[in-house]
């Protein structure tokens, strides 16, 4: 007799890894281009701003060249710019998001997802390595491809969570959209890692190294990814040498739903299993609407509460390096290292989290308890001694309990979203709405960028902790209609079994 564990992965097979792998390793480079640039926000700011080698060897810097070269008069001015870029590419990236998943619904999402990765890296060359070489330095220059860097990365994320909806279905999808949304922390993993190697060069050559990675990726992708189980006929008796009997006929249905009706279609003498509503065959891949999407049961909800989450989550992701070098004095490279504990935290509360809810068949609880951990770890860090192997466990807990629920809600947690019952005959609904979760979890975190750079300049880090706690709060607050939902529904679930014994 087959065990769950070998029915739970006989339904997979080789292009479901595929395009597990290149969905994965499409936002790890993304993300670590992205990394980039917050590893190298002190060589940035350094040659922002006057220095005092340029006073001291006026023979090897004279003073035209560095009053030249630099944008503002202190480094204090040039740490608010590098907030305002922040939030201009949050914002940029936000917007971006709205439309671009509506744009993958209604095109190829490998189309749309090659075009913003390639885009992309060429912009990233462009701001940090070209302006660098040719030693031009204009602030309407970055802010403006730093907009276009913003709006080229908004089309991956809607495509490849829509690609991993289409490979995947509900069956396991906590654990792997888990594992699966490590990607974002294996990617400022890496993005850490190259930055650091290539530093002592000049960070120019830390932008040219993960654009040059970013584009061939793209590239790959383009060649490589197949964005459907349909695009290759894919029939899983054929595939897996299950018989329709044996096959998880749930592993289409969306978590939200507790009795939709599903059906068996042949392809080319296999079966797969697809959501059957009232509606007319030719109907279901008519893409739903932005307004309609939006108010989708849980999608507001989640919407808001992922605001509050990701901006500290971004906050994080796009200051802890400089914070661990401003607040510490440790070197540059030391800082970026020490950073990615954060991100190895993220990838292993994702994966256990996710896990967990499958066990549940829940979500909404489990992200409740590990933000009210959240909370208390970010009290603990706020209060770190400076010494790395504490602080770098303090970080691991940290990033757990933040980056784990946030992996969840972008991912596992959208796909839920855009496979509701309501949506059985508009099955073109994924790519949509998570541009919707992700693009308002944007905007709170492009305000947040600025809020952080504008509280530790008035106030002082504490005080940036304290505006973190407080955001945490807001995204329990806003799932807790949800929450209490979920936690009834468990109760009278044991009930009912209590019952039957």
């Amino acid at each position: 007799m087959t065990s769950p564990c070998c029915g739970f992965l006989a339904q997979y097979t080789h292009h479901h890894l595929v395009a597990f792998l290149l969905t994965f390793f499409s936002y790890v480079l993304l993300h670590a281009s992205r990394k980039t640039f917050s590893n190298v926000k002190v060589s940035i700011s350094a040659q922002w701003t006057p220095s005092v080698q340029n006073d001291s060897l006026p023979a090897f810097s004279p003073k035209t060249t560095w009053e030249d070269n630099r944008l503002f008069a202190d480094s204090d001015e040039a740490t608010l710019f590098l907030g305002v870029l922040d939030t201009i590419f949050l914002f940029s990236y936000a917007i971006g998001l709205y439309v671009s998943g509506v744009i993958g619904d209604r095109m190829n999402l490998r189309y749309v997802l090659t075009f913003g990765l390639c885009g992309s890296a060429i912009v990233e060359f462009l701001f940090g390595t070209l302006t660098e070489w040719l030693h031009y330095y204009n602030v309407y220059l970055y802010c403006s491809l730093w907009v276009l860097n913003g709006l080229m990365q908004s089309a991956v994320w809607p495509c490849v969570v829509a690609v991993m909806g289409n490979w995947f279905g509900k069956s396991g999808r906590g654990f792997v959209f888990g594992l699966w949304s490590a990607c974002a922390s294996v990617g400022n993993i890496l993005g850490a890692f190259l930055a650091s190697s290539v530093l002592k060069y000049g960070y120019e050559y830390a932008f040219l190294v993960t654009s040059v990675v970013q584009f061939a990726g793209g590239v790959v992708v383009f060649f490589g990814l197949l964005t459907s189980p349909k695009e290759v006929g894919l029939c899983l008796e054929n595939e897996t040498g299950l018989s329709p009997v044996e096959t998880d006929t749930d592993s289409h249905r969306p978590l939200m739903s507790d009795d939709e009706e599903v059906t068996e279609e042949s392809c080319d003498g296999g079966y797969y299993s697809i959501q059957q509503g009232a509606v007319e065959p030719e109907e279901t891949h008519k893409a739903i609407g932005f307004c309609q999407a939006f108010s989708l049961p849980g999608v507001l909800p989640y919407s808001l509460a992922y605001a509050c989450l990701k901006l500290v989550n971004y906050s994080f992701f796009f200051w802890l390096p400089f914070y661990l070098s401003r607040n510490f004095g440790w070197k540059e490279a030391e800082a970026d290292r020490l950073s990615v504990w954060f991100d190895v935290g993220g990838i292993i509360g994702g994966t256990v989290l996710g896990l967990i809810s499958d066990c549940l068949g829940k979500r909404a609880p489990v992200l409740a308890v590990s933000l009210l951990l959240a909370m208390g770890s970010l009290v603990g860090y706020s209060r770190s001694p400076p010494d790395q192997l504490v602080n770098g466990a303090l970080l691991s807990a940290t990033g757990f309990f933040i980056g784990g629920p946030s992996n969840m809600i972008s991912s596992a947690i959208s796909a839920d979203l855009g496979r509701q019952e309501v949506l059985r005959g508009s099955q073109e609904a994924l790519a949509t709405v998570t541009g919707i979760v992700d693009g308002t979890g944007s905007i709170g975190a492009a305000a947040g960028q600025y809020l952080v750079s504008l509280i530790e300049s008035k106030l002082g880090w504490m005080y940036v902790f304290y505006f973190f706690i407080v955001m945490t709060g807001g995204s329990i607050l806003f799932i807790s209609p949800l929450i209490i939902t979920e936690i009834r529904s468990m109760w009278r679930d044991r009930q009912a079994r209590l019952r039957q014994l």
